[in-house]
């Protein structure tokens, strides 16, 4: 699983990462978040008629037909390749709603319950990171508010990656942005190699999702 990411980033380094993409009027107020949690709001990288656009987006993806409230949707910040294609929540998106969700890096745990040591993983050159996503659009039956959401494919991890975690994030090269947004590319892409990656234990004090979303110290290496 992925449950908890970072983006931080600057409009620059995001238009640099995600040409071509289409420049609104006013440059987007990209705060920096350090700890996201599920039900966070994110920003994703989707494509429209004009070109990829990066917009807001709940994460935990809520499909056009759910009928309850959003918090009883369940677990659908992950979704696994295996059955991405074919699971009801999220086959209908992965047809014909992919995104891109930027990331400085993602958080991981070992130790005991109760004595969790955190590591933070990102790219091994400092590059923003690329994870495969799906959205969708869901009105609120009670509100007839639209909302935005989405959620992070997740794979077997790499070497590395295994002695923290048994999923790690699908991730994306440059290359394959164009095959994966449209739609041309299938769940073997996702299972490619990612780019290599490093990681660093961190503070404890991220173990609480409310803690550090506006705070670099939340992913500084400790020592």
């Amino acid at each position: 699983m992925c449950g908890r990411f970072s983006q931080a980033f600057t409009w620059e380094e995001i238009v640099a990462f995600s040409q071509p993409l289409t420049v609104p009027t006013e440059r987007a107020n990209l705060q920096p978040h350090y700890n996201l949690a599920p039900t966070d709001t994110v920003r994703i990288i989707v494509r429209t008629p004009l070109g990829r656009e990066l917009i807001p987006a709940r994460w935990g993806l809520i499909p056009p037909w759910h009928k309850g409230r959003p918090n009883e949707v369940g677990a659908t910040f992950n979704a696994r390749v295996e059955s991405v294609a074919t699971k009801p929540t999220f086959r209908s998106a992965f047809r014909s709603r992919r995104c891109i969700i930027p990331a400085s890096g993602f958080f991981e745990w070992t130790g005991p319950k109760g004595d969790k040591t955190p590591h933070f993983i990102s790219a091994a050159d400092g590059a923003l990171l690329a994870f495969a996503g799906l959205w969708e659009r869901w009105k609120d039956p009670e509100t007839g508010q639209e909302i935005i959401s989405c959620t992070i494919i997740v794979r077997d991890p790499v070497a590395g990656i295994a002695t923290l975690h048994d999923r790690m994030p699908c991730m994306l090269h440059p290359r394959d942005f164009d095959v994966w947004l449209d739609g041309s590319a299938g769940e073997k892409l996702l299972t490619d190699p990612p780019p290599a990656l490093r990681d660093w234990i961190v503070d404890r004090r991220v173990n609480k999702s409310s803690v550090g979303d506006d705070d670099p110290g939340t992913i500084t290496p400790l020592g």
